[in-house]
Order: C-alpha cells, then structure tokens, then sequence
C-alpha cells in the first residue's frame, strides 16, 4: 500500500469564508499516483473546518447566516472560553456543527463523488495561517 501526505496552508483575509479545495485535492491525488484507495482531509485547526457540499453561491450565504444565528460571535463576553482573552468561541463552536474532516473513496485515479459534490475549507476566526492536511492511501 502506498501512503502520500500534503499541507495546504490557508490565509483567509476574512473571519468566515469558504474555500473550494477540490482542485488542490484532485492534484494530490495525481501526485499520490494512487488509483484505488481512500482520502483524508481536515483542518489542523480548531477553529476551521472541512466538509463537502455543492459549490453555490446562495448556499454558502445561507451558511454563514445559519451558523452566526446558531453560534453568534458577538457579545463575545457571552461565551465562558473568551474569559481567557479571546473571542473566538465562536469559531470553535461553528467548526464543531460543520466537522473536522471528509473521507472519500479514490476509484479509477479520481475522487469518487456524487452529484453535485466538491470539497471545501470552511474558516470561522480568519486573517492569520491554518492548514489542511490530505493523506491519501492505496494502490
């Protein structure tokens, strides 16, 4: 079995924002040269996320409005973790709703995705350095 392991390293110049990674997803796994196995990839970060959804505009707005409703980032002195001097719990809490991390199939050389379905980055406290890890395994 082979092994293949990348960082991506995201700087998004907002505090929430999605990114469309697929592409940078889709290029590892050619580097990888593996054809049948598995991909793994999440944020190295606690207040970042991965997920897979369709790539559409209205979507993602209703995202970000959705998550702030359900986790809003101000007051800030609302949250018992921005007692430390912080303010992004959040962040925290929005990347727990959204997850860690996707798997998905390699078939043929290529992601094996259903309809509609592309990989993103998901930042919820931007404007400084955050990574990606992919590790893809198979043959």
């Amino acid at each position: 079995m082979k092994s293949y392991r990348k960082e991506l390293w995201f700087n998004i110049p907002s505090r929430m924002d999605f990114k469309n990674i697929t592409h940078d997803v889709v290029e590892c796994l050619r580097e990888s040269g593996i054809k049948e196995g598995l991909a793994l990839i999440n944020a190295m970060h606690i207040s970042a996320s991965v997920f897979i959804n369709d790539d559409e505009r209205g979507l993602h707005s209703d995202y970000k409005v959705w998550l702030e409703k359900l986790a809003p980032h101000e007051p800030v002195s609302g949250y018992r973790h921005n007692d430390t001097g912080e303010d992004n719990a959040d962040a925290h809490i929005k990347r727990q709703i959204m997850g860690r991390e996707v798997v998905v199939a390699v078939t043929e050389g290529k992601l094996d995705f259903g309809p509609w379905e592309q990989i993103f980055y998901g930042e919820f406290d931007g404007r400084r350095n955050k990574r990606v890890l992919i590790k893809i395994i198979g043959e």
